[in-house]
């Protein structure tokens, strides 16, 4: 028996056996799912923003139900859902990693809010992540990590947009407005006319 023949036959075999064994799909169940990684590694590991502190924020950025609101490297997307159950606002968040992703839109279909936010999986200084639609965004990041996106805030949102951060501030760009919630400082900036 030659070697392409014995292959044909194994295949064969293997297709009646999955057959016999209650299909494709069952044969396929016994494999674990593909675990998805980051889409590259994350710049710093994920920290939960305290309630009080959500609602601080969108406070002074004094959302409303015309905004759009990002929540960049968002977690388990408490901002961007707050966002649509307090203020009736849409909300965007982005996060380099599946696993926050998966927990931001269990989150929100728990809350109720699927109509209203969006969760992507992609990297925030990746100019092909679009944030132009953006009038609110929402930052917890490293200093570092906010002087890195100051220059995209900066050209790529429309003049009037709010920019806040939780805790950290940008290094030459003076906050409009600083405040504490919850006992953690609070920022925001907003994008000047050109």
């Amino acid at each position: 028996m030659t070697g392409m023949r014995r292959a044909v036959l194994s295949i064969t075999f293997l297709a009646a056996a999955i057959v016999a064994s209650g299909g494709v799909t069952t044969a396929l169940q016994l494999a674990p799912p593909a675990q998805q990684k980051p889409v590259r590694e994350p710049d710093i590991f994920w920290v939960p923003t305290p309630d009080a502190v959500v609602t601080g924020m969108l406070k002074l950025a004094n959302v409303s139900k015309d905004d759009v609101v990002y929540d960049l490297g968002c977690g388990d997307g408490k901002i961007v859902i707050a966002a649509a159950q307090q203020f009736g606002a849409r909300g965007v968040g982005i996060d380099i990693d599946p696993k926050r992703i998966e927990e931001s839109n269990a989150n929100a279909k728990k809350a109720g809010v699927t109509d209203r936010v969006q969760f992507i999986l992609g990297d925030i200084f990746d100019p092909n992540v679009k944030i132009g639609d953006a009038t609110v965004v929402m930052l917890y990041l490293l200093p570092s990590l906010n002087d890195k996106l100051q220059p995209r805030l900066k050209s790529e949102l429309k003049p009037g947009a709010r920019v806040v951060s939780h805790s950290f501030a940008m290094t030459n760009w003076t906050p409009d407005k600083s405040e504490q919630a919850d006992g953690r400082q609070i920022y925001l900036w907003t994008i000047p006319k050109r």
